[in-house]
């Protein structure tokens, strides 16, 4: 039976773990297709100057080049190192797909999909073998997910209930993005990432649709 399973891990011991600890500030998600030999990854948080530095002097980085940049982020194509733990390619040899992944505050937050959840057990036992400490967040079987559910996590759904209490979807708003960061004790893009995950898994799950369902319009009437 297919599963999702969400897991959240620390970033020390894994390819951009000495990224987070030269720049704290950095901020990563992964691009939604990657087509290329290595990974496309979005990094963005200090400036660019900070952010290449930091991945010329990486041991655990192979190669790297820079794809496309957006406002005040940038996308690179990364090769980590062999003897790199590459949590990416450790869910594909499991037989998992990465749906998501994005990491802030040195803490990555990783959403995939697995035909059985005993591949969730086998990734799990792998990332502990290689002194990663994986959280399992959140793990269910599409079949039996009920709608009400609308595929959201824990933090997700909580993220929501408090904007909702807090006025933030009011006209006007009651209360400002940041003042519900620092209520919700995060950081300002942590919550704005969270929010754009929570409207996606709503809108995918209500329109029941994925992110790879061409976008369609009906041909217009005589």
């Amino acid at each position: 039976m297919t599963s999702i399973a969400d897991i959240e891990f620390t970033a020390d011991g894994t390819g951009l773990g000495d990224l987070f600890e030269a720049v704290p500030s950095l901020t990563c998600e992964m691009e939604s297709v990657i087509a290329s030999q290595g990974h496309g990854l979005w990094l963005s948080g200090p400036s660019q100057e900070m952010i290449d530095d930091a991945l010329a002097t990486s041991s655990a980085i192979d190669e790297y080049s820079l794809i496309n940049s957006d406002d005040d982020r940038w996308l690179y194509d990364i090769e980590f190192t062999p003897e790199t733990v590459n949590v990416f390619e450790l869910v594909i040899e499991e037989g998992g797909t990465v749906l998501s992944a994005s990491a802030s505050n040195g803490t990555w937050l990783l959403s995939i999909r697995v035909l059985e959840r005993d591949h969730v057990s086998s990734l799990y036992d792998r990332l502990t073998e290689d002194d990663v400490s994986p959280t399992i967040v959140r793990l269910f079987d599409l079949e039996s997910e009920s709608n009400s559910q609308c595929g959201l996590t824990a933090r997700q759904y909580e993220t929501l209930v408090a904007a909702i209490d807090h006025g933030y979807f009011e006209i006007p708003r009651e209360v400002s993005m940041q003042e519900l960061s620092e209520e919700l004790d995060i950081s300002h893009q942590a919550l704005s990432e969270r929010l754009r995950r929570a409207y996606r898994a709503l809108v995918t799950s209500e329109l029941n649709v994925t992110e790879e369902a061409p976008i369609t319009e009906p041909m217009p009437s005589d």
